[in-house]
């Protein structure tokens, strides 16, 4: 990139947050961990300092090296940041007699600075720290104060370096983006040049010198990312680019076809693997959701390595990997990270693949990846679907999979998702599936008893996953699903909808 933004992360909830809202602004930013600082080239042309669990104060905590950042490219420190930067350069950060969490209100701004150009008193900020700034050395100058908080915002004189105790990228900082573009594009001048258009042009031209006349593979899942791979390295290398798309036997109803169609109609090079025996195979007696994905992985491997070994002197694994997915696989204190569930499509190769990778899109958050697929005329269908697991209804059955246990819930997820869109609201979930439970339930249909199986409906909405909501879907709505469900899929007198919220639960039940 020609320019960027680097936020160094130590371990904020809100660090993603930032690099998005910069992206928003057209503004290429990059997230690294405050202890794998990158080289400081020409192309950084602001840096900004996350929050974090840490306290200042701590022994063990996050102590950057910013000898070759503060006073030479505009640095922001945001809450710890801002605690850092005052504490190590001479300051007093003390616990706060009174923690403030949430909501607060600006009763100083001082305009004269360009940061805080056009806050307006008694603009809403948000807080979330259990330290207070009680002094500042001689060479910082307050910028702005809540009734609580006096050193709400400082500027460092002769320099253009920032501190604010609050979190300017939470929404319910009223003028948080103003107050970002102050200093991403006033005071470190970025141009607001990294659109879906110029991103298209740079890949490709990267793509095409990268790869010449290689060979690459690609296993596309029918879904976003890998779709708008596949069209980045088409446009790049067209026929030399070899899609193969593995019916698990655990896609949605007629998704197989349906997707090879649309493959097609873009022009990609697409071959469709029936596989499905092989995974219920493999599946058999499985109950663990652990060993369902890992065998669900191993025998996609295994598909996807004989197919690709039918294709003479490929070079190059293409692969949809997107910036959550980078974010997540680094420790920002510099540990492990933590393992929630494993991805069979993400993490590498068996060695005995021996293809070097390519990642066109592993700089992307998921609705810049939208944006990217409309800029190249994708289908609005293909773009706008929903996310869907790598191991698909295998993780949505919960307990053994069997070829029945696919087509019920098949027919039950068909209903629900057409439901959705004959509704106008499919468009208004991030993401929405169905469940099928590992319990029976009695039910009355006509006069008989019946002793049948029961599913939960999820449907959230997010923005990029790593947070969500559960949609609150109207209730005549969710009536009338229930009742299609239970009339027209045999095997089901029980339909429940799932209102946990991500965290404490998952989006998905494994």
């Amino acid at each position: 990139m020609e320019e960027m933004v680097l936020i160094l992360d130590f371990g904020s909830q809100y660090t993603q947050l930032i690099a998005r809202r910069i992206r928003e602004l057209n503004v290429y930013c990059e997230i690294h961990p405050y202890n794998k600082i990158p080289e400081i080239t020409s192309d950084i042309k602001a840096v900004i300092l996350s929050g974090s669990p840490f306290s200042v104060r701590d022994e063990k905590a996050p102590k950057p090296n910013l000898s070759k950042i503060k006073g030479k490219v505009p640095l922001l420190g945001v809450c710890f940041g801002a605690q850092y930067l005052a504490n190590h350069y001479g300051g007093v950060v003390l616990p706060s007699k009174i923690r403030e969490y949430g909501r607060a209100h600006l009763s100083y701004v001082n305009e004269d600075f360009s940061l805080t150009k056009n806050i307006p008193t008694n603009s809403q900020v948000w807080m979330s720290h259990g330290d207070t700034i009680a002094s500042i050395p001689d060479n910082y100058e307050i910028i702005c104060s809540t009734e609580d908080v006096k050193v709400a915002g400082y500027h460092i004189k002769g320099e253009e370096t920032y501190g604010i105790q609050f979190h300017p990228e939470v929404y319910h900082t009223s003028d948080g983006g103003t107050l970002l573009k102050n200093f991403i594009v006033t005071i470190a001048g970025l141009s607001q040049s990294w659109t879906p258009d110029s991103f298209v042009d740079q890949t490709v031209s990267e793509l095409k010198e990268k790869l010449g006349a290689d060979k690459v593979v690609l296993g596309l899942s029918g879904g976003v990312d890998s779709s708008v791979a596949a069209m980045l390295l088409h446009k790049a290398i067209g026929h030399k680019l070899y899609c193969i798309f593995v019916d698990n036997g655990l896609l949605r109803k007629n998704e197989f076809e349906e997707v090879l169609e649309n493959y097609k109609g873009l022009g990609l090079n697409v071959k469709g693997v029936n596989a499905k025996e092989a995974f219920y195979t493999e599946l058999k007696d499985l109950t663990d959701p652990e060993e369902k994905r890992k065998a669900i992985g191993k025998v996609f491997i295994d598909t996807f390595d004989k197919e690709s070994h039918l294709i003479e002197n490929v070079i190059w694994l293409a692969q949809g990997t997107i910036y959550p997915d980078v974010i997540e696989s680094i420790s920002a204190t510099g540990g492990p990270p933590a393992t929630i569930k494993s991805h069979h499509n993400v993490g590498g190769l068996p060695d005995y693949m021996k293809l070097k990778i390519v990642e066109p899109l592993r700089s992307l958050f998921k609705d810049e990846v939208r944006r990217v697929g409309a800029s190249m005329g994708m289908p609005k269908d293909l773009l706008g679907r929903h996310p869907f697991t790598g191991p698909g209804l295998g993780i949505r059955i919960l307990g053994d999979v069997t070829a029945e246990k696919v087509r019920i819930l098949q027919e039950v997820d068909h209903i629900f998702i057409t439901g959705l869109k004959k509704a106008g609201l499919y468009d208004k979930v991030w993401q929405a599936g169905s469940i099928l439970l590992p319990v029976q339930s009695v039910g009355v249909m006509g006069d008989e008893r019946t002793y049948e199986n029961a599913v939960a409906l999820r449907a959230v909405t997010s923005t990029d996953g790593m947070t969500a909501d559960w949609s609150h879907l109207p209730y005549e709505f969710l009536a009338k699903v229930s009742n299609d469900i239970i009339n027209k899929v045999k095997g089901i007198n029980r339909v429940t909808y799932d209102i946990s919220s991500k965290p404490p639960a998952t989006i998905e039940w494994e």
